[in-house]
């Protein structure tokens, strides 16, 4: 691995790398308004962003706000997005917030984070998606591709979720939190894959401690 005076020179220029090669990277989720973002959000848990997005075209156009998934039974809903997995759940989950945010928010999504987590179904991750993506508030959200790659580059050590994002809100400077995040789930996705990641060709494996490929 390449040898840098700092390991904060180092991480600057991973995060120049990234944001060279993933100059446009953005949520894959399609919404309209900060509760279609929440409710894309929340169906995404163990499901793909390409299924969320089949299965948000179709209930967006029948179900546009809190008000609409608000008079629906959790039965009702569930038969909308059973192709996402876990649908029962996401259905109870996704009708009750739908509830709250209407009597205790006036209808809208709350802008905070600790009031975010109190809605069913709403975690760090999702809280922190809605945050940056529908406000534009610097949060780090950490999904399985952020999870993977921030270890195997040597930008966290953490077990799970919140040790990294502890680590990565720390080691990286908050005004790239929301394109750090995109840009190593686009890592991620093209070149770090899970199970055989492209090291070869990997533009930063000359500053990733995880890389055993010849250099």
């Amino acid at each position: 691995m390449e040898a840098f005076e700092s390991e904060k020179d180092r991480i600057t220029e991973i995060l120049n790398r990234l944001e060279e090669h993933y100059p446009n990277a953005t949520t894959a989720l399609r919404y309209e308004t900060p509760f279609q973002l929440l409710v894309a959000t929340i169906l995404s848990a163990q499901c793909t962003d390409r299924r969320v997005n089949q299965v948000t075209e179709r209930l967006f156009k029948k179900y546009k706000g809190p008000e609409d998934f608000a008079r629906l039974s959790p039965e009702e809903l569930a038969v909308e997005i059973k192709e996402c997995g876990l649908f029962k759940n996401k259905s109870k989950n996704i009708v009750e917030s739908s509830r709250i945010i209407l009597e205790k928010y006036g209808g809208e999504v709350p802008h905070e984070f600790e009031e975010l987590i109190k809605l069913p179904g709403v975690g760090r991750k999702t809280a922190n998606v809605v945050l940056a993506n529908a406000f534009g508030k610097p949060a780090f959200a950490v999904d399985t591709h952020v999870f993977r790659v921030s270890r195997r580059l040597g930008l966290s050590d953490g077990n799970d979720p919140l040790k990294v994002e502890k680590d990565l809100t720390e080691r990286i400077p908050k005004m790239y939190w929301i394109r750090a995040h995109h840009w190593l789930i686009y890592h991620g996705r093209r070149v770090c894959t899970a199970r055989k990641p492209k090291c070869e060709s990997c533009f930063l494996k000359d500053l990733c401690p995880s890389c055993s490929c010849d250099r």
